[in-house]
């Protein structure tokens, strides 16, 4: 079987730092795009009112998204990426790294996942 990508999803958990930092997060994004192999594309990053911050590096390869929740200690994170030499798990080290999490889960989706020989999706029923 084969996939066209890897979606990686991240929970931090009592995050201790740079929740409500727009620079923080939009250096986070950069250096997660570098530290993954990505070639970044474009970068958005907006704070709101009171707290929180949502910041997108769109990449060649997909995106990487964070959503942050101060009040919680929360930071909710998408790393979708394609192809063969991005690693989307070296950005789990950079963002632990900015935002001080107690606790970490890491999700992993494989997206497009499909039969190399018969390019059928897998699971689907051919009719």
């Amino acid at each position: 079987m084969e996939s066209v990508g890897r979606h990686l999803i991240m929970e931090l958990w009592d995050c201790n730092e740079n929740l409500d930092s727009v620079e923080a997060v939009r250096q986070a994004l950069v250096e997660a795009t570098a530290a993954c192999g990505a070639t970044l594309l474009e970068l958005f990053v907006h704070p709101f009112t009171p707290q929180g911050i949502t910041g997108v590096a769109v990449i060649s390869e997909s995106h990487i998204l964070i959503h942050t929740w101060p009040e919680l200690g929360y930071a909710a994170v998408d790393a979708f990426t394609c192809g063969k030499k991005v690693r989307p798990e070296e950005v789990v080290p950079v963002l632990e790294r900015y935002f001080r999490p107690g606790h970490v889960q890491v999700m992993e989706m494989k997206r497009g996942v499909f039969n190399a020989r018969t390019r059928v999706p897998a699971g689907a029923v051919v009719r």
